[in-house]
């Protein structure tokens, strides 16, 4: 066969398939709005702050079919934290759509299962609280409230999450907070 051929039917191939590419691949996110680009979150494939950017689209150009566009979810998150016995955690409170909810990154390598309680307040004393089960080992999870109505401002609301030892003292090994203070600020 042709050299020159298949040389040409190639760069056709590669040149059609990037269209493809790029929307199989699709935005990222990670690291965006959080000045770190990197820690728990990101360990999860999970960024503070995520959707999709707007823009025009030319004129001349006709309509492609593409992914379904996602209301952005906006995230105010604690610092990282980690206790001596091996746990790390993050706990942050999500808005997105009118709803808002807690969440809690975290990786227990402990070596033993642990209970964790998430809380999130919110104005006029509303309050939601979940128990979860950490696992043991090395895999990052996360701990997550149901979704709830918003009601007053995003910064009205607040999240805690506390991780114990599950026995009958509930020795408390870490509480992370969506507003903890970072280190050295207090």
């Amino acid at each position: 066969m042709n050299l020159r051929l298949i040389g040409i039917g190639a760069g056709v191939l590669i040149i059609l398939s990037l269209p493809l590419a790029g929307a199989i691949a699709g935005p990222d996110f990670a690291g965006q709005g959080d000045g770190k680009g990197g820690g728990l979150l990101s360990s999860l494939g999970l960024s503070h702050a995520s959707g999709t950017p707007g823009g025009a689209r030319p004129a001349a150009q006709p309509a492609r079919p593409g992914p379904v566009e996602q209301p952005r979810t906006d995230s105010r998150c604690g610092p990282e934290l980690s206790a001596p016995q091996g746990l790390e955690a993050q706990t942050c409170v999500l808005e997105s759509a009118g709803q808002t909810w807690g969440r809690s990154y975290y990786r227990n390598t402990s070596g033993r299962a642990l209970d964790a309680v998430l809380t999130v307040m919110g104005p006029a004393g509303r309050t939601v609280q979940i128990r979860c089960a950490v696992g043991a080992g090395d895999e990052p999870g996360l701990c997550e409230t149901p979704r709830g109505d918003s009601a007053g401002a995003p910064e009205d609301y607040s999240a805690v999450a506390e991780f114990a030892v599950p026995d009958e003292e509930g020795r408390l090994l870490l509480r992370s907070g969506s507003n903890s203070p970072g280190p050295g600020e207090g």
